[in-house]
């Protein structure tokens, strides 16, 4: 008998998270949706008129913001619902209506950006002067004339918006096929017994002891996206074509320029990490050696990438166990960091155990007026312990810029999205290397720093240059069909895991399942995000006190400044390639201790 997941009905109250800290029922939510829609009608009077006095621009500013504030709730609630079980049609419903209302808002505020363009600065300066309360919108409205040359005509803002439910279709269908359609098949684990493979236990089956429990879980798990792999093509080309759609419309000379400019960010820093990844790629051919080596295999297969490189020094971490050494861990940061950490955990921040519909991975999402929410699929492992560490990193991001800015510029650009996340697994890593004097479990911790690295520079940068690539091919009037996506991403399989990795024909299909792809160049983030943790943390470990300062500042920062400038602030200037290759550096140092000890 297959061991099935739990309904969610069946999972226990205290490792789910509190919804009821948004709304007591789903009856207020409702009726929160009205009072949003009536702000968003009265909002819609400015049309025309939004700057033709310092009044009018004063009031429609604060109402946008307020309409904003709450919609934001509104759709975290749920989203919130919607992740917890993607079966439940009910909550399935509330979704598409959170997005078919965020079109329609949209399209209802799209004349402020044109119309505040469209005033001589003159204008707007004077109007500053007459009222002084316009000055907290000084940056906002900054940022809108920064984009001057990509922002249409009202009606074609309009159009634009109201595009916005169609153009996320791709990643809606990806997403309930992925999540909710797929059914995948059951395997024998290492006792014999059948298990069903699923979103939340593939990675703990391929970091299996046993090598046949792994190739089984690759191959079975991978036939699943082949089957499906001419649909899942389409979907992803339709994602690439909305993309150039609004691109073009924006006048932007590709879809890479427009996604890193939405984030204030140049496309130097994107191909920054691209070229320095692969100027370093003798490392990480370095590391895929020495794993071949640690497992004693004659031929490293893709579905040995996972399972440690150090045998028996696994242990199980209970979700307990994890969120003590996390608190310890984090002490750098200072006391109120801890205790509020220590708040998410006690005051269920977090929904913790994967259970039937449940979306798969991991996230933290933080709304404006209440605690960030953080989404597990907690396996009791070693690497389920890290990623508590970075959710909860993503939450005190949020909660820290919540609570420093106002609403309009709390929320942190994309951009900077990774580096609190994992600033804290780093710290967590340089805790367990401190506390531990036992020479196996060393190695062991090393190899999981290394697994890190590797994870989420060289794996996230492959990615990134997949995406670039796809999305470069379709801009030049290629199609993209499952047999040209399969023999771009197998090519660069090949050239980021090297001579000593067999490149399985399954690894492939690896495309089809990342939803990443349908972020809009969102993982090149992972790794730019992941070098500049490496630089805080060090910096915090070493410094203390002044570094702290300079990175609460930045944890602070919501999006008062660009995002780049916020991490100049905290030390690190990714307009070079130095923070990428110094990451990469102590890579190269760890590879080389642990090589000794092995």
């Amino acid at each position: 008998m297959a061991k099935e997941l739990l309904k969610r009905s069946e999972v226990k109250e205290e490792f789910t998270w509190n919804l009821k800290d948004m709304y007591v029922s789903d009856e207020a939510w409702k009726k929160e949706l009205e009072t949003i829609q009536t702000m968003v009608e009265e909002i819609a009077q400015f049309e025309g008129k939004l700057t033709a006095s310092a009044a009018n621009l004063l009031k429609a500013l604060e109402l946008n913001a307020a309409a904003g504030e709450k919609f934001e709730l509104a759709g975290n609630y749920a989203a919130r619902l919607h992740d917890e079980d993607q079966k439940n049609t009910a909550h399935q419903a509330m979704y598409q209506k959170i997005l078919a209302m965020d079109a329609e808002l949209s399209s209802k505020t799209a004349f402020f950006v044109p119309e505040i363009i469209a005033t001589a600065p003159a204008v707007l300066e004077q109007y500053f002067k007459e009222l002084p309360e316009l000055e907290l919108y000084r940056k906002q409205i900054a940022e809108i004339q920064r984009l001057k040359e990509h922002t249409l005509s009202t009606e074609q803002e309009k159009m634009l918006a109201g595009a916005k439910e169609m153009q996320a279709l791709p990643e809606q269908v990806f997403a309930i096929m992925n999540n909710a359609d797929f059914s995948f098949p059951e395997i024998k684990d290492e006792n014999g017994e059948n298990v069903r493979i699923s979103h939340g236990n593939f990675i703990p089956l391929l970091e299996s002891a046993d090598r046949r429990v792994r190739k089984d879980t690759f191959t079975a798990f991978y036939q699943v996206y082949r089957q499906y792999a001419n649909t899942l093509a389409a979907l992803y080309s339709g994602q690439i074509k909305q993309l150039i759609f609004e691109a073009s419309a924006r006048k932007y000379p590709s879809t890479l320029e427009a996604a890193v400019d939405a984030n204030h960010v140049t496309s130097s820093v994107y191909h920054n990490l691209v070229e320095t990844v692969n100027k370093n790629m003798d490392k990480m051919h370095r590391y895929v050696k020495l794993r071949k080596k640690c497992l004693g295999v004659e031929e490293l297969h893709m579905y040995d990438v996972y399972t440690p490189m150090i045998a028996d020094a696994a242990k199980k971490i209970s979700f307990e166990e994890a969120k003590e050494t996390v608190l310890k861990a984090l002490a750098p940061l200072g006391e109120d960091y801890v205790a509020k950490v220590k708040e998410g955990f006690e005051n269920r921040w977090i929904d913790v155990y994967e259970n039937e519909g449940k979306r798969s991975g991991a996230y933290s999402a933080g709304a404006f007026g209440v605690h960030p929410y953080v989404l597990l699929n907690h396996n009791d492992t070693l690497d389920n312990m890290f990623t508590l560490a970075h959710e909860m990193g993503h939450a005190m991001h949020s909660y820290y810029s919540n609570s420093t800015q106002p609403y309009i510029y709390s929320q942190y650009k994309i951009f900077v999205a990774e580096v609190a996340s994992t600033c804290n697994e780093i710290l967590l890593m340089e805790y367990l290397l401190k506390n531990t004097t036992d020479k196996k479990e060393r190695a062991y911790l090393l190899n999981h720093y290394l697994d890190s690295f590797k994870g989420t520079v060289y794996r996230q940068t492959m990615f990134a240059e997949f995406e670039m690539r796809t999305n470069r091919m379709v801009e030049e009037g290629e199609s993209l069909t499952a047999e040209n996506l399969n023999a771009l991403y197998h090519e660069l399989n090949s050239t980021y895991y090297g001579p000593d990795m067999v490149s399985d024909e399954e690894i492939s299909y690896e495309w089809a399942r990342i939803p990443h792809f349908y972020y809009n160049f969102y993982v090149y983030q992972y790794a730019t995000g992941f070098s500049s943790a490496v630089a805080l943390a060090h910096g915090i470990l070493k410094e203390g006190a002044p570094a702290l300062e300079r990175y609460k500042k930045f944890l602070s920062g919501g999006c008062s400044e660009s995002p780049v400038e916020l991490l100049k602030m905290a030390g690190v200037n990714l307009e070079t390639p130095q923070p990428i290759q110094e990451a990469l550096d102590v890579f190269g140092e760890i590879l080389d201790e642990i090589e000794t000890l092995v």
